[in-house]
């Protein structure tokens, strides 16, 4: 078994290794020093050996016209086409003890570094985010990608830490500042595919990819392959290792098309860090409830639960949305019981197909519940956040469906301070490929009611306009000051009558007692029973009084109860 990346040994000695099975010879070239000849075996691995301190810069010279970076380089100088950085992976921690916490322990808030002020800028808001309530921050990818700004979503180098956040050692302080302050480190991590700008592992490893398996980024990653397999397990070990992060959200694995890849790389997880709680969560428009039941994923992110409650919030039904119209109460219910609304059936969204499996037999806790995320923001048109979509009043009683409810929380940056600036696409792409890129865009909104004529699609923001970026920087709202004390409460709440009771915790009964009015009860881990009313209709009814403790009451829309 041959590892990616640089190895750097003692003596200002590093070994440097390369999968290149298409090329016969490759050359090691490291800035300021003569070039270095690499040995090949049968299986198409280059390695060679050469001085080469901390700091040092290199890369791969495959022919006279192309030289590439190092496909797991840990740091570029100069962006995804210039050199490969070697790293010191040592670091002086300061939370030494640190073990992690518990997955029930989890209210997850998800943060992108490029809008924060890079990595510095996020590590100087963990106490307020502490403070708060929130145990735990999900750092959108920060790996390399093309150009100053993207989502991350584009990256090309997944070992690199992206430039424009910070060093890999400001990223560790990051995350041992969050660790002494008892907050938990998530990253997002993408498997399923390569950016458009600065892969060039076709040109050297094309069995990297499945030519014949469409997708839309091009040939399907060959994850079937043991390098390939390396590649990505030792990413996510190098993450939860070097750098101790404590969980990892993969995403869209159902693009990956592989259950077999997920659940080795999850057994292989589980098997190097059995000392610490390390947490792996989903993103899989599957609803496939069978990676959950196995026991080596914690969660899914719960598509689900966003979508029914955005159209009981806002009335909005067009494109997927218009899966979750009809009955939209019946299917919350449904949610609130068994986690996933789709389990196997038809998908109008879907041509029909079957989607999903059986989920009313997991803990409450397998899935990661929110009414906002980068996703479901930013791929609106113009980045509108529900603070701008709804009336205060029902958004104040999803918020306590949200933090009160048994399913895992996770928030999205400036949710919890009434945010209202939008989070748009953006990129930092150039010539052709920022005109596809901003024209493929404008295209996707046309099934949206709102966006069906071309001049509509004309006023969705330009990606790769600078103006873009600077205005997806999130903003208290007007309002910040009474949103920062729901939360606040809401999750002191949380922390005292449902995290100690989660551990197990499993749906009973879920009813629906009007059109847009909702009654769940689940058994909790204790063998109490918590009671949950929510209202989202137009004119809600009184809430007559139940049997148990009162926890929270937002009027009548919303009411919480927990029974010994």
């Amino acid at each position: 078994m041959t590892n990616w990346g640089p190895e750097l040994r003692e003596g200002a000695d590093t070994l440097f290794r390369l999968w290149a099975p298409d090329r016969d010879a490759v050359t090691l070239e490291i800035d300021g020093a003569p070039s270095v000849s690499m040995d090949r075996d049968q299986e198409g691995w280059f390695s060679a050996a050469a001085p080469a301190a901390a700091g040092s810069r290199y890369r791969f010279r495959l022919d006279k016209e192309l030289a590439v970076p190092d496909p797991a380089s840990r740091l570029q100088a100069g962006g995804v086409h210039g050199w490969s950085v070697v790293v010191d992976p040592a670091f002086a921690w300061s939370a030494t003890e640190w073990r992690g916490r518990p997955w029930e322990e989890t209210v997850l808030l998800e943060v992108h570094a490029g809008t924060l002020g890079g990595f510095e800028g996020i590590r100087q808001k963990l106490p307020a985010i502490a403070a708060s309530g929130i145990t735990a921050i999900e750092l959108m990818p920060v790996n390399a990608f093309g150009g100053t700004r993207n989502w991350g979503y584009d990256g090309v180098l997944p070992y690199a830490v992206a430039e424009p956040y910070g060093s890999p050692a400001e990223l560790k302080t990051l995350i041992d500042t969050a660790h002494g302050l008892g907050l938990s480190v998530f990253l997002d991590v993408v498997y399923n595919h390569f950016g458009p700008d600065g892969n060039y592992l076709d040109a050297y490893a094309s069995a990297f990819f499945h030519k014949e398996v469409d997708t839309p980024w091009g040939g399907a990653v060959a994850v079937d392959a043991d390098p390939v397999h390396r590649f990505f397990v030792d990413n996510a070990l190098m993450w939860l290792r070097d750098y101790r992060i404590d969980g990892l959200r993969f995403d869209a694995v159902h693009a990956i098309e592989n259950d077999g890849f997920l659940d080795r790389m999850a057994s292989e997880i589980r098997a190097a860090l059995p000392e610490r709680h390390v947490h792996l969560v989903l993103e899989n428009e599957k609803n496939d409830a069978d990676r959950l039941r196995a026991g080596c994923y914690d969660a899914q992110w719960n598509d689900d639960f966003h979508n029914v409650l955005h159209v009981l919030l806002t009335g909005e039904t067009s494109a997927y949305y218009g899966d979750f119209a009809d009955h939209a109460a019946e299917r919350l219910a449904r949610c609130l019981k068994e986690g996933f609304i789709y389990q196997g059936e038809g998908s109008p969204n879907h041509d029909g197909k079957p989607r999903g499996k059986p989920s009313g037999d997991l803990p409450s806790t397998a899935f990661v519940a929110f009414l906002q995320n980068h996703d479901q923001v930013g791929n609106r048109a113009m980045g509108d956040r529900l603070i701008r979509l709804t009336d205060r009043e029902r958004l104040r009683a999803a918020t306590a469906l949200l933090l009160l409810g048994p399913q895992i929380p996770l928030l999205f940056m400036g949710e919890d301070e009434g945010s209202e600036s939008p989070f748009l696409f953006f990129t930092d792409f150039h010539d052709e490929l920022a005109d596809a890129v901003r024209e493929g865009r404008r295209r996707e909104f046309a099934k949206f009611d709102a966006f069906a004529d071309e001049e509509a699609r004309q006023r969705i923001p330009d990606p790769n306009a600078r103006s873009t970026f600077d205005s997806s920087i999130p903003e208290p709202g007007p309002q910040a000051g009474e949103w920062r004390a729901l939360y606040r409460e809401l999750l002191a709440l949380r922390q005292v009558h449902i995290m100690p009771r989660l551990k197990g915790a499993v749906g009973l009964a879920a009813d629906v007692i009007g059109t847009a009015r909702v009654k769940a009860r689940w058994r909790m881990a204790d063998g109490a029973t918590l009671t949950i009313l929510i209202d989202l209709g137009e004119a809600p009814e009184a809430i007559a009084a139940d049997q148990g403790q009162l926890i929270y009451r937002e009027g009548d829309r919303f009411a919480a109860w927990i029974a010994e």
